[in-house]
């Protein structure tokens, strides 16, 4: 099982991925306009997901999830859409639906998250 890691970490995984899916790559500062931070903010967290084996960098400074970063990634990423989509078929605007998500992705419990999962798909909210 994958260490705990804090919030913002999640945040920055999460952010890596999004990006890498959106553009193919992932530089410094598309995180840090993606998750409206500052560049110095970026550069202390990903030196910190690369000590802890989450990110590595190439030579052109392009930042990549390892496998435990993906992990991690993943799980939120797929947290976030299920629970924006869900808040959509709900009638919440799409905007509002994917801020909402993020305030309580990392903050719902594994239980409850696995029963909006199975609710979800009983009442076919979880097509995209």
């Amino acid at each position: 099982m994958a260490m705990e890691i804090h919030q913002s970490a999640e945040d920055y995984l999460e952010a890596i991925l999004m990006i890498k899916e959106r553009k193919g790559y992932v530089r410094s500062i598309d995180v840090a306009t993606q998750l409206g931070v500052s560049k110095p903010s970026v550069s202390y967290a990903t030196k910190r997901l690369r000590e802890n084996g989450y990110i590595s960098f190439n030579e052109d400074g392009m930042i990549s999830l390892t496998d435990s970063g993906m992990e991690i990634a993943n799980k939120i990423y797929t947290r976030h859409k299920l629970l924006t989509n869900i808040f959509i078929k709900l009638g919440v605007k799409e905007e509002i639906a994917a801020e909402d998500a993020c305030k309580i992705e990392h903050d719902l419990s594994v239980e409850t998250f696995d029963a909006l999962c199975k609710y979800a798909k009983e009442h076919g909210l979880d097509e995209e």
